[in-house]
């Protein structure tokens, strides 16, 4: 058989030959045609809503939609390096305590991450919990160093 556009067909199998209701009880099909007897549903013209259930309260609004928060996500603070290079002067020591006195950050629980975002051209020595690898890179570029605070940790006995 040669190969060509004109010759193409669906592989076997693939297509069905659509079934035929309500003609007569030889066909399967017949009489009520599959629908079943009585009722909404059997009637022509029915649609139903999506996720109606009769009349009983449907799932999606039998279910609280309070969301879901983690309690344990890790929350920083961030600071940019363009906020370092306006707030402080060069070779000076940059803290979290320090940049809070300078109203650069809030005071409270979370640590402080360093965001590659901006330029610095002064020689900070900065000291946070987390620095990002291009603020890391931009700081010692510049001639400053990058630490890292890591918390103690403290036994209970």
């Amino acid at each position: 058989m040669a190969i060509g556009l004109n010759n193409l067909h669906a592989p076997a199998g693939s297509t069905h030959k659509k079934k035929r209701v309500g003609r007569g009880p030889g066909s399967g099909l017949g009489k009520t045609a599959g629908r079943g007897n009585k009722g909404q549903k059997s009637r022509s013209g029915y649609s139903s809503k999506i996720g109606f259930e009769g009349g009983q309260m449907p799932l999606q609004r039998r279910l609280p939609k309070r969301g879901f928060t983690n309690i344990f996500k890790k929350l920083w603070t961030e600071v940019s390096l363009e906020t370092l290079e306006r707030s402080f002067a060069a070779n000076e020591d940059v803290t979290p305590d320090v940049m809070h006195t300078r109203g650069v950050i809030a005071k409270g629980k979370r640590d402080v991450v360093v965001l590659g975002t901006g330029e610095i051209t002064k020689a900070l020595r900065v000291s946070a919990h987390r620095f990002t690898k291009s603020a890391r890179a931009k700081i010692e570029q510049a001639g400053g160093t990058a630490t890292l605070i890591t918390k103690a940790v403290t036994s209970d006995e």
